[in-house]
């Protein structure tokens, strides 16, 4: 009676980390498994510290020619992929390029290979009307305009900030789509990531307030002069509540439909029958194009809320 449970616990234990594995940072890329043979990319492992200095080596020290876990120059790496180490009281930072990292400049270089071949295109043939791939995305772009700046921004006051807006949407789109293929990062799926768009939209967003923006904060008109010491701490506290609202949306959607695709992929290897297989490839097969619109809706739900912070900021009842 235990031979049954024991191997269920073992095959969901496998399941647990293969789906960890796949959405969790790490020092290695890693693309696939044939039979004993992982294929991985060994990443930069970059460390500083005051006694020891700069550290630079590659993260397959880490591992020996079976790919178990060994120590190296006094550090090692953890159960969660962390370094650390062997002396407790050492300390260092770690500036490493991980596989979420290694994924961030990826995108960043086809982002700017494509807006440059863009703007060449522009550049060399100004009244001619775009095609293919280069007309898909002037209409893109022109859908942030159209449907997202101008009529959250103003028409006056859109253009400044369009270049953010572009950026963001495009950066979070295309790691969402690049998160999708198999043995990639789940870049959008990092809260660091995540809170760190946030940041950047919280901070232009109140840089950019004018004095109607911080009237609306610290004096809210309307408002009975006795409630004012209750209500300024409400504003201040819905102001901090912004960025982690963006952050966590972004970061909850991608990890949890990242956690489903991979849970009903994973359902083949727990039950090892057939009729899983039966059940799990057309409702992964589902999972997948939802998450492909899930991609650029989150692209879209980031971008539009930053486009209304910024209309909050900029705009005036005055006007």
């Amino acid at each position: 009676l235990t031979a049954p449970h024991a191997t269920w616990g073992s095959e969901t234990q496998q399941a647990d980390n293969f789906i960890m594995h796949h959405i969790s940072d790490a020092h290695e890329w890693h693309f696939v498994t044939l039979g004993k043979t992982h294929v991985t990319l060994p990443l930069p492992v970059i460390l500083f510290s005051k006694d020891r200095g700069l550290a630079v080596f590659s993260s397959s020290r880490f591992f020996d020619q079976h790919h178990c876990r060994v120590p190296y120059q006094g550090y090692e790496l953890d159960e969660h992929d962390k370094i650390v180490a062997l002396d407790t009281a050492h300390t260092f930072y770690d500036v490493s390029i991980t596989k979420n990292v290694a994924a961030m400049l990826i995108s960043v270089f086809i982002l700017l290979v494509i807006i440059l071949r863009a703007s060449q295109q522009y550049r060399h043939n100004p009244y001619t009307a775009p095609r293919g791939f280069w007309a898909f995305l002037e209409l893109i772009i022109a859908f942030v305009k159209d449907e997202i700046a101008i009529p959250n921004i103003g028409q006056q006051k859109y253009r400044r900030f369009m270049p953010y807006l572009l950026t963001v949407f495009f950066f979070i789109w295309l790691n969402n789509l690049m998160g999708l293929l198999p043995g990639a990062a789940n870049v959008t799926g990092n809260i660091s990531v995540t809170f760190v768009l946030a940041l950047f939209t919280f901070m232009l967003t109140n840089i950019s307030g004018n004095k109607f923006y911080w009237k609306h904060v610290f004096s809210t008109p309307g408002v009975p002069k006795w409630l004012l010491p209750i209500m300024i701490p409400v504003e201040l506290i819905g102001l901090l509540t912004r960025p982690i609202s963006l952050a966590f949306r972004l970061f909850a959607n991608i990890t949890a439909g990242h956690i489903i695709l991979l849970s009903i992929i994973s359902l083949i290897f727990t039950f090892q029958t057939g009729l899983a297989g039966l059940i799990s490839v057309p409702f992964g097969t589902f999972m997948f194009l939802l998450k492909l619109m899930v991609a650029f809706l989150q692209a879209y739900i980031f971008t539009l809320l930053s486009a209304i912070y910024f209309g909050t900021a900029v705009g005036s009842h005055e006007e």
